[in-house]
């Protein structure tokens, strides 16, 4: 039997838990702490995928932890939509749901156990003025506090936390190496000044934690063993270990990075996405055209391809960009074993046989989903007069067409019978507004009685007599440039002015009244696509396209 693949944050765990590692005989503890601040996108979902799978892998846990050191920026509707999209990929966090909020007390003791170290000093540098003395390569940064008193750092931290000065007046900054090579260790800010209410604390802080300072408090505090981050926090591990073993802390978690998923064609900052929304150039986070997982569900998208791409793509150390085309290859993979089959015409336009009785109507069964037995069949119903995608005819047909036109060859109505154009009328403007057609009685289930080859093409179709309309929401990439995120370019010129069309009068089969979201259909001949979750409602129905059938992933 092979032996399973491990990428090297499992390698790195292995050594870890393996006799006379640092952590042998524990249980493994992850932890993903987002910043409530904005929603998840697809992004967020390899370092959750990440976290809480490597968790399941060891038989371990793995923590939800909402990152709320920031007061301005953060809303409990975020938090209640992180929960939501992690719950909607099948993970859980049990009981083991924390704030860094609910720490602030303990972090406020550390900081204070820096200060008596000698380890930690308040500094009244404004931020213009710390840029300029921070030191280059081959100069150490300079700071007028750096040797200020401890009881003197002491008081002014105190009275920092009672509020009074101003924001921007004074920092908490770590004395570490103003000489260091890495510049995160060159004294860094730890508190800052930040009169501004929290949506849990209320107005209780006006001092809050940095990042670098936080995270590894917390991670210690919930006994993490591993903290599994994204490769821009490489350069700040030595301070995460810093804070770690200077701090009076019950644990020490090991900090491995991982680099951050890059897909072309769209963003990852949450301060992009969330201009996006405030300017109105998309209806709201939840738009299908944005990568959150919120849109992501909108558009259809199901939590089995969502965690194949994530899994599929690996776990690397370099940095590398995804074509989005994978992402909707994995889930054109799992639509095509799961979805519904169904007809549905976009661009109707009428059909009538000709030779075929008026008045009457026939049934035929198909199934549901010919790779799924269990999901059973359904019947259509068919008469005289039906809907066809406008494209499948032509009044003059161009080389190798093989669909409707005068004198043109057999077509298969799909399941039905084979018919051939016999003629068409125009409206006023010369818009094709009807096309007619004759049937082969002997050809029913689409195949002729007597075997002769059909060269024309199968055709989708709808009962005119019991459709029911539509509308159709058409969406494509949301930026038409293959890398708006880069530093070079403003992301709001490399909009898709093409990314939504919507159609409306659409045909769809009967069966389709009384369906609710979620639900994902393939529409034969058309492609993929779902109920629209917030639009959609009895009497009008809203479609929007995941995907194409067409996959255009260079495999």
């Amino acid at each position: 039997m092979a032996e399973e693949s491990k990428n090297f944050i499992h390698q790195f765990i292995d050594e870890d838990i393996a006799e006379g590692g640092q952590y042998q005989g524990m249980t493994v503890h992850t932890r993903f702490p987002p910043e409530p601040n904005g929603y998840l996108h697809i992004g967020h979902c390899k370092a959750l995928c990440i976290d809480f799978g490597t968790a399941e892998k060891y038989g371990g846990q793995c923590n939800l932890r909402m990152d709320d050191t920031n007061p301005s920026k953060e809303d409990v509707e975020y938090v209640e939509a992180i929960q939501e999209d992690i719950h909607w990929l099948g993970f859980d966090w049990g009981d083991r749901f924390f704030y860094a909020s609910d720490y602030f007390e303990k972090m406020y003791e550390c900081a204070v156990g820096l200060i008596q170290k000698g380890l930690a000093y308040v500094c009244e540098l404004t931020p213009d003025q710390m840029r300029e003395m921070r030191g280059d390569v081959s100069a150490p940064a300079q700071c007028p506090y750096r040797n200020r008193p401890v009881e003197e750092s002491l008081n002014l931290f105190q009275r920092m936390r009672a509020g009074e000065f101003p924001d921007g007046s004074m920092t908490l900054r770590a004395k570490i190496d103003p000489s260091s090579g890495n510049f995160n260790m060159r004294d860094p800010v730890i508190y800052r000044i930040n009169h501004a209410h929290h949506h849990r604390q209320g107005d209780k802080w006006c001092i809050y934690p940095m990042y670098d300072f936080a995270h590894p408090i917390e991670d210690a505090l919930e006994g993490i063993t591993h903290s599994l981050c994204s490769l821009e926090f490489e350069a700040h591990r030595p301070l995460y270990d810093w804070v770690v073993n200077n701090c009076d802390l019950p644990a020490r978690p090991r900090q491995i990075e991982f680099a951050r998923l890059g897909i072309d064609h769209t963003v990852m900052s949450k301060r992009k996405l969330r201009r996006l929304v405030e300017e109105g150039l998309v209806s709201g986070w939840d738009d299908p055209r944005m990568p959150t997982l919120c849109g992501l569900r909108r558009r259809g998208y199901t939590p089995a391809a969502i965690r194949n791409f994530c899994e599929r793509i690996g776990v690397a150390k370099a940095s590398s960009t995804v074509e989005y085309a994978f992402l909707e290859h994995c889930l054109r993979e799992d639509l095509n074993e799961t979805a519904r089959r169904t007809m549905a015409v976009l661009r109707p336009v009428k059909l009538i046989i000709t030779n075929y009785p008026a008045g009457q109507s026939e049934t035929f069964t198909v199934e549901n989903n010919p790779n799924r037995p269990e999901d059973g069949t359904r019947e259509i119903t068919f008469s005289r007069e039906l809907w066809v995608e406008a494209e499948d005819f032509l009044p003059e047909p161009v080389p190798k067409y093989k669909r409707l036109y005068p004198g043109g060859p057999e077509c298969r109505l799909k399941g039905a019978y084979l018919i051939r154009c016999v003629g068409y009328e125009t409206d006023e403007n010369g818009n094709v507004v009807q096309i007619a057609a004759e049937y082969d009685p002997d050809s029913r289930g689409g195949d002729p009685a007597d075997g002769r080859k059909v060269k024309g093409a199968t055709i989708h179709w709808v009962n005119a007599a019991d459709a029911l309309d539509a509308e159709v929401r058409l969406y494509d990439d949301l930026f038409a440039d293959e890398a708006p995120d880069a530093a070079d370019k403003d992301f709001l010129e490399c909009l898709n002015p093409r990314s939504l069309e919507v159609l409306t009068g659409c045909k769809v089969e009967p069966d389709m009244a009384g369906r609710t979201a979620p639900a994902n259909f393939q529409f034969m001949r058309v492609g993929y696509f779902c109920l629209d979750s917030k639009d959609s409602r009895p009497g009008h129905l809203v479609f929007n396209r995941s995907v194409g059938l067409k996959d255009s992933f260079k495999k």
